[in-house]
């Protein structure tokens, strides 16, 4: 299903590309050894985004590069899609429309409240530093943007292991009890 998902935003995205912009995108992925032959002969969006699958530069959880791509050719409205993709929960992961739900309120209680203390969250997560100054990049200055980030980054991770009491595991390890204590609150009421 997430792969589903994914191809249909890459279609909306080569959909929207002007053949100009594929152009410069091309022209860009010149350095990552593509072969000026091969990109010579891509006339489309897809073909191009089918290439950088083939040669493992893109796939639903690895979107960086793209997304870097298209804010590079000023399309920063395209990088914002790639970006807001979410994996679709598959019912091959095993979570539960319950689990699903306590998910989405703590994603909302701890972009609420998180702060500056994102990266220290997202280490006890298990991020890399790497993937913390990407999403740092991607949103240098909306906290609450950065933290929503954060905590897809992690589910991308997680998949079917993705549970509420690990985040609130999580936040007390990093001594944030007033942020576990309201999720636990919000789960608990929900």
């Amino acid at each position: 299903m997430s792969s589903l998902w994914f191809n249909k935003v890459l279609l909306e995205i080569s959909n929207e590309l002007s053949s100009s912009q594929l152009e410069q995108l091309k022209f860009l992925l010149r350095d990552k050894n593509f072969g000026k032959k091969v990109l010579e002969n891509i006339d489309n969006g897809l073909k191009l985004f089918e290439l950088m699958k083939e040669r493992n530069y893109l796939a639903a959880d690895k979107t960086e590069l793209l997304s870097n791509l298209l804010k590079d050719i000023n399309r920063q409205d395209l990088a914002e899609k790639i970006n807001n993709f979410i994996i679709q929960p598959d019912p091959n992961y095993g979570l539960d429309e319950a689990e699903e739900e306590k998910l989405k309120t703590a994603t909302e209680v701890i972009a609420e409240n998180l702060g500056k203390n994102w990266r220290k969250l997202g280490r006890k997560l298990g991020l890399t530093e790497t993937r913390l100054d990407s999403i740092s990049t991607r949103h240098p200055s909306d906290l609450q943007e950065t933290a929503m980030e954060l905590l897809k980054e992690w589910r991308k991770d997680q998949r079917a292991d993705a549970q509420v009491k690990k985040l609130i595991d999580a936040l007390r390890a990093c001594q944030m009890n007033l942020t576990a204590d309201k999720l636990i609150f919000q789960v608990k009421c929900k």
